[in-house]
């Protein structure tokens, strides 16, 4: 495949009716892109919410959604045309958490809808493939910040190991059957259409519930909190990679968060002083998360460009605006 940014492309993108997979629509849209969307609502959350963040993309006719499970390869294959040439695969069962009360399920979508992904490639020849790997595969490792050559992986939760296993999967198809597989890992992903699950978005559903944020660690857990438009400009930059075969690429911020530091600028963002209980770390959770972006930069000319304040007061502009708040910031001027 030989493109440019400038050229239209037919662009498969799974799990596309999700926080990053809608916004990655968005985007590809408003370029001009044919995007196929293979989505099943999984019930993991509302199913509503995902109805409404694709709600806009019909308008284009370019877009076609297929409700499709990924582990039906039948469905998949009748659904992804010959003339693709870019699959983007974000489609996953999420969590953590979740991940290690059904282990074997998380196995079976994960894994297996991975590979079913990558078969239906081979079969039609399609020849770039983006998988959204995660941060959470570098597991307990202590050398940080994480850099992409170093092989010492820990995953500590079954959803992690899933996602080493997707990479390792690329790698084999990339060798044997010309795919080029570029495994993009996400840093603690946050903006407007969040998973309500998710720290961010449930922090700012408690404060204004006028409930206390339960702190797992004290406070002292931190992550590489990444805005969601810098995680959009690095897969964009993605579909038109082509100078090697395989590639494991970091996209964070590079900049770590205490727990309890992103409690402050909630509370600066909001204009509403937060509710603390203190309780033990979670199993399966990892004490921090810390991403070196060099290759990002290096190979995709990615840079991580919201810092925290900023991105935190978008995301509340849309949270107030979503369920019709009042800012206390206003109304206390």
């Amino acid at each position: 495949m030989n493109t440019t940014n400038k050229e239209k492309l037919n662009i498969v993108v799974t799990g596309g009716a999700g926080f990053i997979g809608s916004h990655l629509i968005d985007r590809l849209l408003k370029k001009n892109h044919t995007v196929t969307n293979i989505d099943n609502f999984d019930a993991f959350y509302d199913e509503s919410i995902k109805r409404d963040n694709i709600k806009g993309h019909f308008e284009y006719d370019s877009y076609s959604l297929h409700e499709i499970d990924i582990r039906d390869k039948k469905k998949l294959s009748d659904a992804v045309s010959v003339n693709t040439d870019v699959i983007v695969h974000l489609a996953a069962k999420a969590g953590v958490r979740s991940s290690i009360d059904d282990p074997t399920t998380y196995q079976e979508v994960n894994v297996t809808g991975t590979q079913n992904m990558l078969e239906i490639a081979r079969e039609k020849k399609i020849k770039q493939f983006i998988f959204a790997s995660s941060s959470s595969v570098y597991g307990k490792n202590p050398n940080v910040p994480w850099r992409e050559d170093d092989t010492v992986l820990q995953p500590i939760s079954p959803y992690a190991s899933t996602k080493v296993s997707g990479e390792l999967l690329g790698h084999v198809y990339s060798h044997l059957y010309d795919i080029r597989f570029l495994a993009l890992r996400f840093f603690t992903v946050y903006g407007p259409r969040q998973r309500p699950d998710l720290a961010v978005h449930k922090f700012f559903r408690l404060i204004h519930e006028g409930k206390p944020i339960t702190m797992y660690g004290n406070g002292f857990t931190s992550r590489d909190y990444t805005y969601i438009d810098d995680i959009i400009d690095g897969v964009i930059s993605a579909l038109n990679y082509k100078n090697s075969l395989y590639e494991v690429i970091n996209l964070g911020n590079n900049n770590i968060v205490k727990l309890i530091e992103l409690i402050e600028v909630i509370e600066k963002t909001s204009g509403i002083v937060v509710k603390k209980e203190n309780v033990e770390e979670q199993p399966g959770d990892v004490r921090q998360t810390w991403a070196d972006i060099s290759k990002a930069n290096e190979l995709l000319e990615y840079s991580a460009n919201y810092v925290l304040e900023k991105g935190l007061s978008i995301f509340g502009e849309w949270y107030r605006e979503k369920n019709d708040i009042k800012s206390k910031i206003e109304t206390s001027h």
